[in-house]
């Protein structure tokens, strides 16, 4: 039989010690594989069990800093985007324009409606939508009139921002500055012949949406490299199924009115407005705090 030295010696890397098997035992946890030394162990812990906590800060974080920023360069960031934004518009219009009226062509048209979200979010612009989440975890975390306050101005800011951003540059189109007069009769003729749905509709059509996009931001931190494929194929999503959008949307409506085919109170109070509260409902009541429940035992627990 070996000696206590020997027995000494045969505990090392790669190999467990009866004391810590015994804690596991005791733990009532499946241990990790026996051949993993302590440090090894850890990290199979960390990643089996600790993945939504370590997601779940991450966007605390991220929710953190941007309720820090302050008003202005909230407001820029929103503008930025809302610039940014219409790219969605124009890139599906130009795909449009030179595709047949066929049961397949949106299948294709659509596949540009994700190009002004890749620069907006990959670009850390401000898009109201994807603070419905970032920006309410803390808020959930740590309920108070402070975080209260801090989250209304945020949004404030930035929904600001975001439509005047989209209705700056529907102007341009309107006006026939960035895109031709052939283009402007397309866009027209294919923007008139979207089915105009009743408020509560567009209200229900922006949950989805708003639960999307709050998908987007809490999948990101996990996407490692494969950022551009969760955007692209999140908010084609959200294109092809017809959802309601109110930024996205917003830059169509707003053309439309500036071209004098629906007026103000049908743009922004029959569309923007339900499609604001539908988001909030999907981003903020559904994903944000749904996410945020389930591992409130959890932080508990860990705290």
């Amino acid at each position: 039989m070996p000696d206590s030295k020997d027995r000494k010696e045969a505990t090392g890397p790669g190999v467990v010690s009866t004391d810590r098997g015994m804690e596991q035992m005791k733990d009532g946890k499946d241990s990790p594989h026996p051949d993993l030394d302590a440090e090894e162990a850890a990290h199979v812990e960390e990643r089996s069990t600790g993945s939504a906590k370590v997601v779940h800060e991450v966007v605390r974080l991220q929710g953190e800093e941007e309720l820090d920023r302050p008003i202005l360069a909230l407001m820029l960031s929103g503008l930025a985007a809302g610039l940014a934004i219409t790219l969605s518009l124009m890139s599906e219009l130009f795909l449009r324009a030179r595709l047949p009226d066929t049961e397949w062509a949106p299948l294709i048209y659509l596949l540009g409606y994700p190009v002004g979200y890749l620069i907006v979010i990959m670009g850390r612009l401000q898009l109201f939508t994807e603070s419905t989440v970032t920006a309410v975890l803390p808020v959930a975390t740590r309920p108070s009139l402070s975080n209260l306050g801090r989250l209304a101005r945020l949004w404030a800011c930035v929904l600001a921002g975001n439509l005047v951003g989209v209705t700056l540059v529907s102007a341009l189109m309107a006006g026939e500055i960035i895109i031709t007069h052939e283009q402007r009769i397309v866009a027209l003729d294919i923007l008139a012949k979207l089915e105009w749905q009743d408020w509560s509709k567009t209200l229900m059509l922006g949950i989805p949406a708003g639960f999307i996009m709050a998908a987007i931001a809490w999948a990101l931190p996990n996407a490692k490299g494969s950022e551009f494929w969760v955007i692209f194929l999140l908010t084609y999503v959200i294109g092809l199924g017809g959802f309601s959008h109110v930024v996205t949307g917003s830059s169509q409506i707003s053309f439309l009115w500036l071209s004098g085919e629906v007026s103000f109170q049908q743009a922004w109070f029959g569309f923007s407005l339900p499609a604001l509260i539908g988001n909030i409902i999907g981003g903020s009541g559904l994903f944000a705090v749904l996410a945020h429940g389930q591992m409130r035992s959890d932080l508990t627990e860990g705290g």
